[in-house]
């Protein structure tokens, strides 16, 4: 029995999957808590990764591990391999003011079809544009930038500056990749920086490996969405993940280049693209309104689906920790149509869960502007184990939802490219699955899209 190992480094934690190479089945499991805040010294996610490694049983007897991880970040290198700073994380927006000067002196069409996408906050060009602005010094120090997973890749390989790798997917996460030529745009990065001259990891091919000095050969592991559509063996369905960030994301031949931002144009973790919405606001939403009330999330669930649909009229805007899509990093949420009758914790729980599909629900819509076809979801991420979650996405989506049990779809996914890079071959092996999606089907209730929409439309009239 051949033995591989995925790990998902998220903002949140670190786990840990131990599967056989040839059937996929799961073998032991760990995990470890990483510290909250948009800033963490990548220190903290190794910590993590090795009680993980251990709560697991260690990977002796792994053959190749592969890491995926939270996307977008800044870790900045000086020449001897030392953190200059702590990372900034995906959800930090304190480079919002440096996203919009970057788009508006190269143009978000050009930006789209340089890149596939048009930076905002979260992006890594926006990070460094932020860091020569208000950290110069940070920035003369700093020798080569990579990724969360680049970093900890590196780490478990062990090397000098030049052993830094990364994928496709992850890369195209930046502001400074074309994923069609799978080559860095330097000229990018030296208008972010003013420092073209950077070491910027070098690329992985989806079913390649290296050496480590931990004993398993290392894949190129992946971005975190990539490596959840490898983990629950998509193909070319529409994927809904509900975690810290709500993100929907297809799969194509084609890039697509939205001058609007909505869209991101990634790549997926083989050959193809991955066409992505991501929202800021997504299970906090719900973990918020959770503690407002004084109750678990199975009690909110359970009074959500007590209330009737519309929530008599009340929507919530979930724009707690600003928003990404649409791009409104300084907004803040709000509830609409506040009523005696409507204020109740039922009609609150159910605006909750109402609100947070919405706003994941119009990257549905982004998608379909750009011609891909969507008949159904699936819905993964740590809020759609909720029974509301499950059972309103439909109303809001307005086409069936396919929900497989609660997994680590993330962590799968690298372990599945781990098994990839062991077996080789032009397509990851053909796990089969691991438990049948439960399809969920119900009525669409237009007019609490339409309600969220008017409550929206106040934001983007500022």
């Amino acid at each position: 029995m051949t033995l591989v190992a995925g790990v998902d480094s998220s903002t949140q934690s670190c786990k840990v999957v131990i599967r056989e190479a040839e059937t996929g089945r799961l073998v032991r499991s760990g995990r470890a808590a990483h510290p909250s805040g948009t800033e963490v010294h990548p220190e903290c996610w190794w910590s993590a990764l090795l009680e993980a490694i251990t709560t697991a049983g260690g990977i002796d007897d792994v053959a190749v591990i592969a890491v995926a991880g939270q996307q977008h970040g800044l870790v900045c290198l000086d020449e001897s391999g030392r953190v200059v700073r702590d990372a900034l994380l995906w959800n930090d927006t304190r480079s919002a003011d440096a996203a919009r000067d970057l788009v508006d002196e190269l143009g978000a069409p050009v930006w789209a079809q340089r890149t596939g996408s048009v930076p905002v906050a979260s992006f890594t060009v926006t990070k460094l544009r932020w860091l020569a602005e208000r950290e110069p010094d940070s920035l003369a120090r700093t020798a080569a930038v990579c990724l969360p997973h680049d970093w900890l890749t590196w780490r478990l390989r062990g090397g000098g500056l030049e052993e830094l790798t990364t994928d496709r997917s992850d890369a195209s996460g930046t502001g400074y990749f074309d994923s069609r030529t799978g080559e860095y745009c330097r000229d990018l990065l030296e208008l972010a920086c003013g420092r073209g001259d950077l070491l910027l990891p070098r690329l992985l091919g989806p079913s390649e490996s290296t050496a480590s000095s931990f004993g398993p050969r290392l894949a190129a592991g992946a971005g975190d969405n990539a490596a959840a559509r490898l983990g629950l063996a998509a193909g070319t369905d529409v994927v809904v993940s509900l975690g810290t960030s709500g993100v929907v994301s297809a799969s194509s031949v084609e890039r697509p280049a939205d001058p609007t931002g909505i869209v991101a144009g990634f790549a997926d973790a083989t050959d193809r693209h991955l066409p992505l919405v991501c929202t800021l606001n997504a299970a906090r939403v719900l973990d918020t309104i959770a503690a407002v009330l004084g109750i678990g999330l199975q009690r909110l669930s359970e009074l959500a689906l007590s209330a009737a649909p519309g929530s008599d009229g009340l929507v919530l805007v979930p724009y707690f920790d600003g928003e990404r899509t649409p791009n409104l990093p300084t907004a803040t949420g709000a509830l609409h149509g506040l009523t005696t009758a409507a204020a109740t914790p039922a009609t609150v729980a159910r605006a909750a869960v109402e609100g947070m599909l919405c706003g994941v629900g119009a990257g549905l819509e982004a998608l379909r502007a750009h011609d891909v076809p969507i008949t159904a979801v699936r819905l993964i991420g740590g809020a759609a184990a909720l029974p509301a979650v499950r059972e309103i996405a439909p109303t809001v989506f307005g086409v069936p939802v396919l929900a497989p049990e609660p997994g680590e779809y993330v962590a799968d996914g690298a372990a599945r490219q781990a098994a990839w890079a062991l077996h080789g071959g032009d397509e990851p092996p053909p796990w089969p699955e691991s438990a049948p999606a439960r399809r969920y089907e119900a009525e669409t209730v237009v007019a609490v899209r339409e309600r969220y929409q008017a409550a929206q439309s106040k934001y983007l009239e500022r």
